[in-house]
């Protein structure tokens, strides 16, 4: 899992499967995460499973997020998470958006990736 912060939002770049296992280690990243008046974005295109624990926590990550004056983005849902959410009914609690790769003016093309948890 990477973070990266920018001026007016963070991502969290969340690898491997959103499950009743590895939920609360995201959980510990994003509980480190300042969310007051900004947008926390999840970058899942690195998540080809997520169960009804990982909906769980996108739903928790939402809530808080609005709680504090901002909001949560998803990026790259790929097609298994996607579908969970179509099959609940929640696609449209979240807002998506398409991941879309740094350019040469891009901030996250120049600035480091920080390791956030092992």
């Amino acid at each position: 899992m990477y973070v990266r912060n920018f001026a007016e939002r963070t991502v969290i770049m969340v690898v491997g499967d959103l499950d009743f296992d590895t939920c609360p280690q995201v959980s510990e990243v994003t509980d480190t995460v300042d969310v007051r008046d900004r947008i926390l974005c999840l970058d899942l295109a690195g998540v080809a499973f997520m169960d009804a624990s990982g909906l769980g926590l996108l739903q928790t990550l939402s809530r808080e997020a609005v709680t504090h004056g901002g909001h949560l983005e998803l990026s790259g849902l790929q097609a298994q998470p996607q579908h969970v959410l179509d099959l609940t009914g929640t696609r449209a609690q979240f807002h998506m958006t398409s991941p879309r790769p740094p350019g040469p003016r891009d901030p996250a093309a120049v600035l480091p990736v920080q390791h956030a948890a092992p």
